[in-house]
């Protein structure tokens, strides 16, 4: 089997993260999302609430008024790119793995085995992940699909200079409206079985399951 990374990126309440972490338990690989954000607490000696507050949704009102802390100089969300990097890059090097958000597609688009994907979908189907699913309010639905779309679409813009939208330079993009969750995941981890493993590993791993 290659070593090989997959980042997906996902527009809020398509439920990417959660299509990420039931391919990384089919593939039998590491996910990284909240654990990207701890080590980056650690080594920058912050609380974890001040690195969730700066990071990809620092320009949201909704992220603002939850976490207070850590509004100030632009800089420090510059040295927490900088240190997440880092971190994505290690990751790449050392493992197979998901990793979510936070520009990955972008950090190792120089990497030969990366798989990039974009989960996106319909704005009420993402509606209704948000209030039936992760229950939350309708109002506060609404808010947070816009503002984290947004947020994240300047993260994007500030950080990768060759972004241009969130659809561009993706190897895949997929609607999890169109074949729900765990089909969509069980639909990319044969893809990415198709790209980075072996026949004869294959037909093991078919034996087992």
């Amino acid at each position: 089997m290659k070593q090989y990374v997959v980042t997906i990126s996902r527009q809020f309440g398509s439920m990417g993260r959660t299509i990420a972490q039931l391919m990384a338990w089919d593939l039998g690989v590491n996910f990284y999302d909240r654990d990207i954000v701890e080590e980056t607490a650690k080594r920058m000696g912050l609380p974890i609430s001040v690195i969730s507050a700066k990071e990809e949704n620092a320009n949201s009102v909704y992220f603002k008024r939850q976490y207070p802390l850590g509004m100030g100089l632009s800089n420090m969300q510059d040295e927490i790119f900088s240190i997440q990097k880092n971190i994505i890059e290690d990751l790449a090097k050392k493992e197979s793995c998901i990793i979510v958000g936070r520009c990955a597609d972008s950090i190792l688009a120089d990497m030969e085995n990366r798989l990039s994907v974009y989960i996106y979908a319909p704005y009420e189907k993402r509606f209704a992940n948000c209030t039936k699913i992760l229950k939350m309010e309708e109002k506060v639905a609404r808010r947070m699909i816009r503002e984290v779309d947004r947020s994240r679409e300047l993260y994007h813009r500030r950080y990768c200079p060759e972004y241009t939208d969130p659809f561009s330079n993706r190897d895949l993009l997929i609607d999890s409206s169109r074949f729900g969750i765990e089909k969509t995941a069980e639909m990319l981890s044969e893809i990415v079985r198709d790209l980075f493993v072996s026949g004869d590993e294959k037909e093991k791993w078919n034996a087992a399951t």
